[in-house]
């Protein structure tokens, strides 16, 4: 008997830790506000400056035709201002809210996709460039 009464007062107390929340946890809204989402740069070359809403974000990481090339080091985690420097593309976080897109020209017979994940807190955004072929 006392175990069917501790089972039905745990499951009360789990059922109202659940429906008591009013907002889903996990789920917050842009607190980043970029200015833009999308760019589509021409096969010689081309860059973007792209300003922020929310200063409190960061560079989670860039993929380049939808492979992995870069992802933030410790000392770029709290930092307001760096550079991250791949073999085409220049990302830079030139200040809280200024984010900075270079591309090299595209000698490749194919366009190009470049996707920069942001995030703030558990607020996640994304920067798609695409680069036209050569």
């Amino acid at each position: 008997m006392q175990n069917r009464v501790n089972f039905i007062i745990t499951l009360s107390m789990l059922l109202l830790c659940l429906y008591s929340c009013e907002e889903p946890i996990g789920k917050w809204d842009d607190n980043i506000k970029l200015s833009a989402k999308k760019a589509d740069f021409k096969a010689n070359g081309d860059s973007i400056t792209i300003k922020t809403g929310g200063s409190w974000w960061w560079i989670n990481n860039i993929m380049i035709n939808n492979k992995p090339v870069w992802y933030p080091r410790p000392e770029t985690a709290d930092s307001t201002h760096y550079t991250v420097n791949l073999d085409s593309v220049v990302i830079k976080r030139q200040d809280a809210k200024t984010l900075f897109i270079k591309v090299n020209k595209n000698n490749l017979k194919t366009q190009r996709e470049i996707s920069i994940n942001l995030e703030a807190g558990d607020y996640f955004d994304y920067v798609t460039i695409t680069q036209k072929a050569q």
